[in-house]
């Protein structure tokens, strides 16, 4: 069975832990305002016991997950405007970043919950702003007609007030997409990263490093 769908199998309660830890490290405090929660369903409340990780836990069982077809939708869409298939690495979708999001908002812990009130919000807004400019949901709309709105999103002074709202939910949807997407062994090879690989000899920072740095190299052999 293919086990890259997520249709049928969704991500290991081990693998899910491990990205909360790497996203909460990275420490991404970016903006949360903009939307009133209205009509959302309801997260999870209560952490209740530890899971046990040499346990299989199927989707929802250690809490109910959030996403319906049409955010999931919208979800995988976004995630892989913003990290497409390239020469670097594989889309976020391949890389189940939108499982890892459906975890993330459903999760009872105060920091899920407080994003859980900007991206639900943020997925109808973005739908709604699809329909109004192409008669279509995001998901639904040419790559080119998603990159426009994502364009206007990233706009770092945003101007118009309902633009300015889908900027907040955007900026930290994006941020918890790079979270989960850098936390992969894909994703370090996308960005050079090799972890903790042995060397027996350290020649200190590269020069091009330290010349930008302004700092001169005084580790010697």
């Amino acid at each position: 069975m293919d086990t890259t769908d997520s249709t049928l199998h969704r991500l290991p309660r081990r693998r899910v832990l491990q990205w909360f830890a790497a996203v909460a490290a990275a420490g991404e405090n970016l903006p949360l305002q903009g939307f009133a929660q209205t009509g959302a369903p309801v997260a999870a409340k209560g952490y209740g016991t530890d899971p046990d990780l040499t346990k299989f836990y199927a989707p929802g069982d250690v809490w109910p997950l959030t996403f319906s077809d049409t955010e999931r939708k919208a979800v995988t869409a976004l995630a892989d405007i913003i990290l497409p298939a390239d020469d670097f690495g594989p889309a976020a979708s391949s890389l189940r970043v939108p499982d890892f999001v459906d975890e993330w908002v459903s999760a009872p812990y105060p920091e899920q919950q407080k994003d859980r009130e900007v991206i639900l919000p943020g997925l109808a807004w973005i739908d709604e702003e699809s329909r109004s400019r192409f008669q279509k949901p995001f998901a639904d709309v040419s790559e080119p007609q998603q990159k426009a709105i994502c364009d206007d999103l990233g706009q770092p002074e945003q101007k118009d007030p309902q633009l300015k709202k889908g900027a907040a939910f955007f900026a930290r949807f994006t941020g918890l997409c790079l979270g989960a997407y850098y936390a992969t062994p894909e994703g370090w090879q996308a960005i050079g990263y090799v972890g903790n690989t042995p060397t027996g000899v350290f020649e200190g920072p590269p020069q091009e490093v330290l010349d930008q740095l302004g700092l001169e190299q005084t580790v010697k052999d």
